[in-house]
């Protein structure tokens, strides 16, 4: 596994805009994070709680990129998409019995993928409302730009709660 600053794979402010280049740079760096805390663990030891939480570093993974990908279906085409794939929000935040750490990891890096690809060629500007729900303002709406905003802030808020987990399960810490 690469560290999680390996940026080799990221396009430069060269290949594309600076601002573009950033955001993905930026990306990049909080998913290494994240993928980081999965290394070396087993199926059990991703499925395992370690805290309080009932969070798990195999839950967590799976949760960030069901979370990317219905961002991404949204900065496609806006609240229908993202709800056109009904989600178990439990189910969603915790590693089942016979899933695997590998293939939410798989996953994972296939959801990236195919943000990393529309933000290449996406309009930043273009804007669309939020679904109803709780715990959006009405009538509000987000921006590509925004959106990718908030996938940073959550894969980095996530890579920081894995962190905590790993560092519980057995000492190994992503920085320091």
């Amino acid at each position: 596994m690469s560290s999680p600053l390996d940026l080799s794979s990221t396009p430069t402010a060269t290949d594309l805009d600076a601002e573009r280049a950033d955001l993905l740079q930026t990306l990049a760096v909080h998913r290494g994070f994240l993928r980081h805390t999965a290394q070396g663990l087993t199926d059990e030891q991703a499925a395992q709680r370690s805290t309080v939480s009932a969070l798990t570093i195999g839950g967590l993974i799976k949760h960030v990129a069901s979370t990317e990908a219905a961002w991404y279906r949204f900065m496609v085409g806006g609240a229908a998409e993202m709800e056109s794939v009904a989600l178990d929000w439990e189910d969603e935040h915790r590693m089942n019995p016979g899933e695997s750490l590998e293939t939410h990891l798989a996953n994972y890096a296939e959801v990236a993928a195919k943000t990393d690809e529309l933000v290449k060629t996406a309009d930043l500007n273009k804007a669309f409302p939020l679904p109803v729900a709780p715990w959006f303002e009405a009538g509000a709406v987000r921006s590509v730009r925004r959106v990718l905003l908030h996938i940073i802030a959550e894969t980095a808020q996530h890579a920081g709660h894995a962190d905590i987990i790993r560092e519980s399960l057995d000492g190994q810490k992503t920085m320091g």
